[in-house]
């Protein structure tokens, strides 16, 4: 054999290694394309299965984020603290009967002291009610596709830390709460939650009594199971109203469908560019909004009515505690913590206690 032909054999067989290792580079990418696409439909078929949100894991990013906050307390030191709760209950609720004139059978017993990462978990079982709602509808439309498994594996993604961020965002804020499951088949009665390591804070950070902090909020949460129970039509209102807002939530997703997110898009950069966060909604959301806007400013304004009028009678201090809350409640928000606020609604709710608390008081 001369050295040519050894040559040309040795590229011979060298042309054909490439080929053969091309082939198997092809052959691969076809493999892992075929695996990534059963994957992604795979997944779609999961979310179609477990649902549109992991709640595990909400709950894993809200506690863990509410854990970091300063302030945090030992199971046994919110059991230490549920006797001066029960005692300015039982206090409170005659003072209550008596000036509305409404018996409130039932409330004192029905209340729980909690932690923030306790608060957030009472109101995980709220989203899921909510979200259940919308999956009925909108899973039997996930379609099977490697499009579809994309889709369906952001969206559960992103609605997911959504969900956790806003639970844990609130419940470093939330001082106490009238917890009513609007969205329940059974109107079972609410109950009262009072978050002891938010109220500790606030009371220290405003320099007030603590046991006299912890009644101004019992009366105002208080008050608020009063507005409900005692008034069988508002639960039924407030439920049909947010049951609304869920099939125009609905509708405007099947729209996304039909008619691209052009439109929306147009309204979404319309309401940025004039800073109404409102103009997200379709009029018809809008109108409802107004409307629900109406009801609960008068139910926030009243219950900040009562706590200084009834609290007048029961504390000592009334006066002071309300200028240096409310100084505090409107201190001018900055950067993220502004934008935050307008998008979790915040605002609005200050909003809520001053328009009504002026309407009442007029």
């Amino acid at each position: 054999m001369t050295a040519g032909s050894a040559r040309i054999g040795a590229q011979g067989r060298s042309a054909t290694s490439r080929a053969l290792s091309s082939g198997a580079v092809r052959v691969g990418v076809a493999i892992g394309a075929g695996l990534a696409a059963r994957y992604l439909a795979g997944q779609a078929r999961r979310v179609g299965r477990e649902g549109l949100v992991d709640w595990h894991r909400v709950e894993r990013i809200a506690t863990t984020r509410l854990r970091r906050l300063p302030g945090t307390l030992s199971r046994a030191e919110l059991e230490r603290s549920a006797p001066a709760y029960a005692a300015a209950m039982a206090r409170i609720v005659p003072v209550l009967e008596k000036r509305l004139g409404t018996p409130l059978p039932g409330v004192v017993e029905r209340h729980a002291v909690v932690d923030r990462a306790g608060w957030a978990k009472a109101n995980l079982v709220t989203f899921e009610h909510l979200v259940a709602r919308l999956e009925r509808q909108l899973l039997p439309q996930v379609g099977s596709g490697v499009g579809a498994g994309v889709a369906a594996m952001a969206n559960r993604f992103v609605t997911t830390q959504q969900i956790g961020f806003l639970l844990g965002y609130l419940g470093g804020r939330v001082l106490g709460q009238y917890d009513v499951a609007l969205l329940s088949a059974e109107q079972a009665p609410g109950r009262l939650l009072f978050v002891e390591e938010n109220v500790r804070a606030t009371a220290a950070q405003l320099d007030v009594p603590l046991d006299e902090f912890r009644t101004w909020i019992a009366l105002h949460e208080t008050t608020h199971a009063f507005e409900m129970e005692a008034h069988p039509w508002l639960r039924p209102y407030l439920k049909e109203r947010l049951e609304r807002q869920l099939a125009l939530f609905l509708d405007e997703a099947r729209s996304l469908q039909t008619n691209g997110v052009r439109p929306l898009l147009a309204r979404w950069r319309s309401a940025a560019a004039e800073g109404d966060l409102s103009g997200f909604l379709s009029p018809e959301q809008r109108g409802l909004l107004r409307e629900t806007q109406l009801v609960m400013s008068l139910l926030e304004g009243f219950s900040d009515w009562v706590m200084d009028e009834v609290g007048a009678e029961m504390m000592t201090d009334v006066a002071g505690i309300r200028q240096r809350f409310d100084a505090r409640r409107n201190q001018r928000r900055r950067g993220l913590e502004r934008v935050i606020a307008r998008l979790t609604g915040l605002d609005l709710k200050m909003e809520q206690y001053r328009r009504g608390e002026r309407f009442v008081a007029g």
